[in-house]
């Protein structure tokens, strides 16, 4: 096993406070975001081989089997499929979809033959791979996550009380819903001349001593992004809440935003990112509503199932798997040997790992990479998530 060195990105939207604080260090005074762990190229975590600090992606290329095992080797190729991060979010993130993998393989060898730059800011597809994602709250979490249904979208904006909404809440409540769903959704990314600056007004009004803590949200979306007709969008998206402890799984084609919080987020590895708004970055329309669900289930809060003395948050993907495990002092170690590998990240008290005869103790915020086969034993008094691949089967 080996500690990771990890990097903290600094995006505008990120918390001052929690993450320095779940660390134990002084606050920079700068937006700190998400932590990253694991072997992303854009900021692969580090690890000791030899004496010397190597990229994790680097070392998994030079032997994928013997660091992923041969079943994630044959899977997924010489990379590891998911990222691990803690994020941690002050002000609302850009509103966004994902594709799932058909779409996600199209879209890349299309921007391919078309010779668009892989770094070009236009540019939807960054590679060939579809991005799930789940979130675990570690303090109050909130954030929107799927469309409302369409009734209830037609009473939010009709409670805005902006007269040139009500077309809108009226071809919502003609149906069918699917269809109205789309064409609110559409007619919102372009709206008409005046439209955001009304409802941003209304918005800031609804939100003085308002009741809801929606509403609230979307007042602090529209002064975060100002003139960003994303607003308008996010009016039609389930806002929720997460106690700590509970997650949420977000699949292809759903829309989302985070709004604030401290999370642990596991994904797979990919960049591609279609955007609704809330962002100076590209939005481009068409492609976007070709990838968006257009439907209104429930946002369903996931809550752990014990298995074999481990939480795991079920995730129907084979990309990632993330468990949790609440250690108390005295207690047995705890210990798993997997045919995959592993990322053990420590969010609460001091836990001591073990594996062929070397010992590492973290801290909060720390965490370790094991490779397939290598068993680890874990105690102490403190909060572990452990993520690895969906194909992981347990050897020991």
């Amino acid at each position: 096993m080996d500690l990771l060195r990890t990097t903290v990105q600094s995006y505008d939207w990120g918390s001052r406070t929690l993450l320095p604080e779940l660390l134990g260090v002084p606050p920079t005074g700068s937006p700190q975001a998400e932590l990253w762990m694991g072997a992303h190229p854009a900021a692969p975590s580090r690890i000791s081989r030899g004496g010397v600090l190597t990229p994790l992606d680097r070392v998994i290329a030079e032997d994928p089997e013997r660091e992923l095992g041969a079943v994630t080797a044959r899977r997924f190729g010489a990379r590891l499929p998911f990222l691990l991060k803690l994020l941690a979010a002050e002000a609302p993130l850009s509103l966004q979809v994902h594709p799932d993998l058909a779409q996600a393989q199209a879209g890349f060898a299309r921007e391919n033959a078309l010779g668009v730059p892989l770094d070009a800011a236009h540019r939807n597809y960054r590679d060939d791979q579809h991005k799930p994602e789940m979130i675990v709250a570690l303090t109050p979490f909130r954030g929107l996550c799927g469309f409302r249904g369409a009734a209830g979208t037609a009473d939010l904006l009709d409670s805005l009380d902006v007269p040139a909404l009500r077309p809108y809440a009226e071809s919502l409540r003609a149906g069918p819903e699917r269809q109205a769903l789309a064409e609110v959704f559409r007619a919102f990314l372009r709206p008409p001349e005046g439209l955001l600056d009304a409802v941003v007004r209304a918005v800031a009004v609804a939100a003085k001593g308002a009741a809801e803590a929606r509403v609230v949200a979307y007042d602090r979306m529209a002064q975060a992004h100002p003139g960003d007709a994303g607003l308008l969008s996010a009016l039609m998206l389930r806002y929720v809440e997460l106690g700590p402890g509970e997650a949420l799984f977000l699949g292809a084609g759903v829309p989302h935003a985070y709004l604030s919080g401290l999370g642990v987020e596991v994904m797979a590895s990919s960049d591609n990112v279609l955007r609704c708004g809330l962002t100076s970055k590209h939005v481009d329309v068409e492609e976007l509503t070709r990838v968006v669900r257009f439907d209104a289930p429930p946002a369903r809060v996931l809550a752990p199932r014990e298995e074999a003395g481990e939480e795991v948050y079920p995730a129907p993907v084979d990309d990632f798997r993330l468990s949790r495990y609440v250690l108390r002092d005295g207690a047995p170690p705890w210990r798993a040997t997997l045919d995959a590998p592993q990322i053990l990240l420590c969010t609460a008290g001091a836990l001591t790992l073990a594996s062929s005869g070397k010992s590492l103790a973290i801290r909060p915020g720390q965490a370790v990479y094991v490779p397939a086969g290598a068993g680890v034993g874990v105690e102490g008094a403190g909060t572990a998530f452990r993520a690895t691949t969906g194909t992981a089967e347990r050897l020991g």
